[in-house]
């Protein structure tokens, strides 16, 4: 049975480019590819100094559906407000321009917010990739924990950890994106401030457990390369939206960790004239004074009544093992808490 005109909604799949040449025909094929046809694709040059233009230009003039646009303002964020000003479409989606979309990509999106609607995102599964040699580890580790993230839709509860969504891999409609702002703040990482913006408004994200994204991993990609990605840490960013969504002011506050990143977080959390307990499991710390704050040993956390803890231990061992502490302990005593790295 042919499906109705209000089940195929025009997606919007927002693109800025800039000097992706090499990679922009695969890029573009595999959105013309898709099994879901009902798209628009509105691919704005940021500034390009390579073949960029012509590639785009030559794709518009042949495909009617993929709309070409050249950016009055340089870097991300303004080439995709510039993009974002011309969609047409119920559903954004964005696409990064030296990446791959599965075929089944947008059907698989539509299909699954089209049984929530409004107030959704829907958010899958990635893949990195590499045209030669091996993909990072950290790469590979990220991969991991999104796509379990995805898989069990727990986005809110990880948030504080990394950013929960890659910026390619969710459909939201027009009317909710408008509602969180779009791409109008001027912060980045744009794609961890849109997690936490999403948050902000209690938009429910629905992950799919599916590979919906193919990732390429290169030398010169953005996130290895640009000044604002440097410390990828974000504990600035992590601060301003604890304080804004779930700290709560008449309840104890906790750091756990004192190596570079508790001290990191000590400072901003002093920045915030909030009072806090500094506990730690290095025996050669507990009981000295850092930044004018005694640390305590880690078990002191049971005698608190209804503390919020800040975990910022930067180890995959030592984190399992703070993890094991609180499963163990009395919910009653300790059920609020989040790993901040």
């Amino acid at each position: 049975m042919q499906k109705k005109v209000a089940e195929i909604p025009l997606v919007s799949i927002i693109m800025a480019v800039k000097d992706t040449a090499p990679y922009l025909h695969e890029c573009i094929d595999s959105i013309i590819a898709q099994t879901y046809k009902n798209w628009e694709l509105i691919a704005v040059n940021d500034h390009s100094s390579d073949d960029t233009p012509t590639i785009l230009r030559d794709y518009s003039a042949s495909e009617p559906r993929i709309k070409y646009f050249d950016s009055d303002r340089p870097k991300l964020i303004p080439t995709l407000q510039v993009a974002y000003a011309q969609v047409s479409g119920d559903l954004i989606n964005r696409m990064d321009s030296d990446d791959r979309m599965p075929s089944y990509k947008l059907q698989v999106l539509v299909d699954e917010w089209l049984k929530y609607g409004k107030g959704t995102v829907i958010a899958g599964g990635t893949e990195h990739f590499v045209d030669e040699g091996e993909v990072g580890g950290g790469f590979l580790k990220y991969e991991r924990w999104l796509n379990e993230v995805a898989r069990t839709s727990s986005h809110y509860e990880e948030i504080y950890r990394e950013c929960v969504i890659p910026s390619h891999c969710w459909i939201i409609h027009k009317e909710d994106f408008d509602r969180v702002d779009a791409f109008n703040p001027l912060i980045y990482p744009e794609d961890y401030d849109l997690c936490f913006r999403f948050y902000r408004n209690n938009l429910k994200i629905i992950g799919i457990d599916k590979l919906l994204h193919h990732w390429r991993d290169r030398s010169d990609r953005i996130s290895r390369t640009w000044e604002e990605y440097k410390d990828n840490r974000y504990f600035d960013m992590k601060i301003r939206f604890f304080y804004e969504l779930d700290r709560d002011l008449t309840r104890p506050l906790v750091l756990w960790g004192a190596g570079r990143n508790g001290k990191d977080m000590a400072k901003l959390l002093q920045a915030q004239e909030d009072r806090f307990h500094w506990v730690c499991d290095n025996e050669r710390k507990i009981g000295k004074d850092i930044y004018d704050v005694r640390i305590q040993h880690y078990t002191d956390i049971q005698s608190l009544e209804n503390p919020q803890i800040i975990v910022v231990v930067s180890s995959p061992d030592g984190k399992n093992e703070i993890q094991k502490h609180l499963d163990e302990w009395d919910k009653k005593v300790v059920d609020d808490y989040w790993f901040f790295a």
